[in-house]
């Protein structure tokens, strides 16, 4: 896995907080922010999500469900809602990026639970702690 994957589950699977992954990713150059969202976006379809984690994502985000990418996440197909959530506006993006944050970590919980109870192969699964 290269560094960003890391960071980003690291971030999802709570191992850092999400003020760091914020300022982190608030360094990044546009180009940067783009592709890590769409990292996410991949990360979140390899873990299954649907749109029913759309409502505990947006909880855990901390965002308000009337945002953009809050409204989107609940509404039509995962795959679509994904594909514009991270081609928002840069004014979007960082309520984007805690969004994608939470959904790769509530279907990550449930992959684990269903698939990995008795261990797995995911080098994701076996971060240093």
């Amino acid at each position: 896995m290269n560094e960003r994957a890391v960071i980003l589950n690291e971030l999802a699977q709570g191992m850092a907080p999400i003020a760091q992954g914020v300022e982190w990713f608030e360094g990044l150059n546009d180009t940067e922010q783009f592709d890590a969202l769409r990292d996410l976006a991949a990360f979140c379809l390899q873990a299954s999500a649907t749109v029913e984690d759309g409502p505990e994502s947006i909880r855990r985000a901390g965002i308000r469900p009337t945002h953009t990418p809050a409204v989107l996440i609940t509404r039509g197909r995962i795959r679509g809602q994904l594909a514009k959530i991270i081609n928002l506006r840069q004014d979007e993006r960082v309520k984007s990026f805690r969004l994608l944050v939470a959904l790769l970590g509530v279907a990550d919980e449930r992959r684990r639970e269903r698939f990995c109870i008795e261990g797995c192969s995911h080098a994701w699964h076996h971060l240093p702690t």
